[in-house]
């Protein structure tokens, strides 16, 4: 969350990725930054999934993450 933070305060869009286990903890940690990042969820456990799903989750998510960098002007 930090390092998305000091990136958009340096004018460069970013989007934080995370397994949804931690969409609440990213969600009050942003808060207590006093920021609304654009994140993108993904399925959780990430932790000892094989090269293949890790490819898997990636397609998935690949047309959010481009919907949430490319929309990051209209967000502000």
């Amino acid at each position: 969350m930090h390092d998305v933070v000091d990136l958009e305060g340096r004018g460069i869009p970013s989007v934080y990725v995370a397994s949804s286990e931690f969409e609440a903890a990213g969600t009050a940690q942003a808060a207590a930054l006093g920021y609304d990042p654009a994140a993108v969820f993904v399925p959780h456990p990430i932790q000892d999934r094989t090269d293949g799903e890790m490819r898997e989750i990636a397609r998935a998510a690949v047309e959010e993450l481009i919907e949430a960098i490319t929309s990051h002007g209209e967000r502000r």
